[in-house]
């Protein structure tokens, strides 16, 4: 009789389980708090910049479904990255799906960047909590400043900060994107994506672009 082992499934860890549980009921109340913020701003005020957008929404967890969180972690698992590079940290929901990954593939790194230093804070919080906090390295800041620090190659992208910022964190991060490296971003129905999606779409530009319909969609894009 030959027995089996259960595969490791980092998801599963109660610790991860509890946090991401935990994140998605205080992710429910995102609409009341966006609609506050945005009642306490002036009327006729000047659009804010990518930094004061983030302190505005400090409290606001714009989080990846699980659906999503679960595609990623699938992607992950299949393409064994060295190096993860997300752009927009939040709460810490979608990386901790990037985590568990890499942890469960037994190689690799999460590389995550964030703008507000209190996301930033809680977020190391969650990752100690859950035992993940070995693999991820937050970068706190614009991203377009900290990334250009790594030196190292981006193995699998996720773009999930500022819609109008991911074109510019893209072009930043396309030297050290071999062929193959997966590049995926989150709600496709945004209209500040709409230059990144044009940009993916177009095979000039190196890429085969195809839309994923899980919540509001993610575009899987394979740098060619």
């Amino acid at each position: 009789m030959t027995s089996t082992s259960t595969p490791l499934n980092t998801l599963e860890d109660p610790r991860v389980a509890s946090a991401l549980d935990r994140m998605f009921r205080h992710a429910e109340q995102d609409e009341a708090t966006s609609s506050r913020v945005r009642e306490e701003r002036p009327q006729g005020s000047a659009p804010l910049g990518p930094q004061e957008r983030a302190d505005a929404n400090a409290e606001v967890y714009m989080p990846i479904s699980a659906q999503g969180g679960r595609l990623l972690y699938n992607l992950i698992r299949a393409s064994r990255p060295a190096t993860v590079v997300e752009f927009g940290t939040s709460f810490g929901i979608s990386t901790l799906y990037l985590a568990a990954a890499v942890r469960d593939n037994g190689t690799g790194r999460v590389i995550s960047t964030e703008l507000s230093a209190a996301k930033a804070a809680t977020a190391r919080r969650t990752f100690a909590e859950t035992g993940l906090d070995d693999l991820i390295t937050v970068l706190e800041g614009d991203a377009r400043d900290t990334l250009a620090t790594v030196a190292d190659s981006a193995d699998f992208v996720l773009l999930d900060g500022w819609k109008d910022l991911c074109l510019p964190v893209l072009r930043l991060l396309e030297p050290r994107l071999a062929p193959g490296t997966l590049v995926v971003a989150d709600d496709v129905d945004l209209e500040d994506l709409a230059p990144y999606l044009s940009y993916v779409r177009d095979p000039q530009n190196g890429y085969q672009s195809v839309t994923f319909p899980v919540e509001d969609g993610m575009e899987i894009s394979c740098r060619l």
